[in-house]
């Protein structure tokens, strides 16, 4: 007790505790999923409470963002993977990107913890407060320069885990601001009898997550139609792409994969991941060449073959190009197209540049591998791939985006192709599968995901991965599997983020009541003078 207390009364305690409490947050994510770290809420709610009091919005927003730093830094250190891909050239980098990212992120959690400080009440109605301010940041954080929702904390839940299903009426922004509720409740157990009762009401309403998540992953889903797929992953590894000598290799691996003998019908849809061919697709598509052929040759008459990768338009020096998911279709002798997909959401700093010239010029656009950026798609609307069959694309970075593709009840299933090679071996893959089960459970609609290197799987419509039905980092292989059943349609699907936005007017209503009848309280005693 005594060396807590010396503890406690260093100056850079706070601090401290403030990175601890952001760290232990981020374990509570998959992978790794300790759960108990999310009391790291609970641990930044008492810090913000008891920030400096000779400076108390700039020593709150310092902690809030050294908890972001902490959150942010475990969250995304795998993001310094993608510069040692070309180790020689960019491997410098990586610290910087790694440091920058969450030192720029974290600037939301200094912003909401400094919000939070300004508008908090005394009571301990103020972890709606808190749940509030931390909430709507992080949906400015998905949204600022086309967004980055890497890990709400709404997310923090295992995807298809009973709490995860809330997500199908209130979304992955409103699971957040309940989840920063529950979570931020504990710090308030000792402020007298309205702190046992916050408490008290946190762990009910955990207690009615869990239920109502077993309610939701009892119902069952509408039967599944006849339809099949198989999923390739090669398990290319992301610097071995771009030699040339390599290409013939590439290709043959993939269409080897795809001729592999199946146990009993040809499956309807093949489906090849986001970069699976590093060429440009009107290329190695090109009438009369080899690549073509071997395609043809790897796929049965009539199936659907769905490829991940980047196409232009145009000619001269300066085409445009977009990344795409193009879809054909085997005929007796040919390939035929069926439909293009072009993505709509960017990755900034990664297929777009913000500051394009300085940046070509330290060398950072090269990272991209193309001499100019992608142009943007249009609003992501569902493909029609056959006269029965209506699925909705998401490429990569598009499945973070809770609500970004437009609710249509017809749509069968999400196809989500990624290239999660670029980060190797760590935390990264497994985090985005995750994140993009969130959609299936959000749109109760099953999701097909493709990756080069890990981890491809078939998610159901409650965000659980069908059994035997996914391929791990290191894998070559394929997944032969039937596509799963449908949900109903959500309300989240109807609505939006309509319940998020009323979470949040919840909060407002309760730090404006606090701050009237302190207003009121000021005024009435210069009333009774005059």
């Amino acid at each position: 007790m005594i060396a807590w207390t010396r503890f406690r009364e260093r100056p850079w305690s706070g601090p401290a505790l403030a990175l601890i409490a952001g760290l232990a947050a981020a374990l509570a994510h998959p992978p790794f999923g300790v759960l108990p770290g999310l009391l790291g809420y609970a641990g930044l709610l008492h810090l913000l409470d008891n920030a400096d009091v000779q400076r108390p919005l700039r020593s709150a927003f310092w902690r809030g963002w050294l908890a972001g730093v902490g959150y942010f830094g475990l969250g995304t250190w795998w993001v310094g993977e993608a510069f040692l891909v070309d180790a020689a050239t960019h491997g410098w980098m990586a610290p910087f990107a790694v440091t920058g990212m969450a030192a720029g992120l974290a600037l939301f959690w200094g912003l909401a913890a400094l919000l939070y400080r300004a508008l908090r009440p005394a009571s301990a109605w103020r972890v709606l407060t808190f749940a509030g301010a931390f909430a709507a940041l992080e949906w400015m954080r998905g949204h600022v320069l086309t967004g980055f929702p890497w890990n709400l904390p709404g997310e923090t839940w295992k995807a298809g885990s009973a709490p995860s299903q809330l997500a199908a009426l209130v979304g992955a922004y409103g699971l957040t601001w309940i989840t920063l509720a529950i979570a931020g409740a504990p710090a308030l157990w000792r402020q007298g009898r309205g702190g046992r009762a916050a408490t008290g009401l946190a762990v009910a309403s955990l207690i009615g997550l869990y239920g109502y998540g077993a309610i939701a992953l009892s119902r069952p889903l509408s039967p599944s139609g006849p339809t099949t797929v198989r999923i390739v992953q090669a398990d290319i590894k992301q610097d071995l792409k771009w030699d040339a000598e390599r290409f013939a290799q590439i290709v043959q691996a993939y269409v080897s994969l795809t001729a592999t003998p199946y146990a009993a019908k040809p499956a309807d849809i093949v489906i090849w991941p986001e970069g699976a061919l590093p060429a440009a697709v009107n290329d190695y598509l090109a009438p009369g060449t080899w690549v073509r052929q071997a395609i043809v040759d790897s796929l049965a008459p009539g199936q659907l073959l769905l490829i991940g990768g980047y196409r232009y338009e145009g000619a001269g020096p300066h085409p445009t190009y977009y990344n795409s998911l193009v879809a054909l279709r085997r005929t007796d002798a040919d390939l035929e197209l069926v439909g293009i997909y072009d993505k709509h959401r960017l990755v900034p700093f990664g297929e777009y540049l913000p500051a394009d010239r300085f940046l070509t010029v330290i060398g950072f656009k090269s990272l991209a591998r193309l001499s100019d950026n992608f142009t943007t798609g249009p609003t992501p609307a569902p493909l029609r791939i056959s006269p029965d069959l209506l699925v909705q694309p998401l490429i990569c970075y598009e499945s973070l985006f809770p609500g970004l593709a437009k609710p249509d009840p017809n749509v069968r299933a999400l196809i989500n192709v990624s290239n999660d090679a670029w980060f190797g071996v760590t935390s990264g893959p497994p985090q985005h599968l995750n994140l993009a089960s969130y959609r299936a459970i959000e749109s109760a609609r099953p999701i097909l995901r493709a990756t080069p290197t890990g981890i491809s799987a078939v998610v159901d419509a409650r965000g659980r991965i069908v059994p035997g039905a996914s391929l791990g980092l290191g894998e070559s292989g394929v997944i032969d599997a039937q596509i799963p059943g449908m949900g109903q349609v959500t309300p989240y699907d109807n609505f939006g983020d309509v319940a998020f936005l009323a979470l949040i007017l919840i909060s407002g209503v309760v730090s404006a009541r606090v701050r009237i009848g302190k207003i009121s309280s000021s005024i009435a005693p210069k009333r009774k003078l005059s």
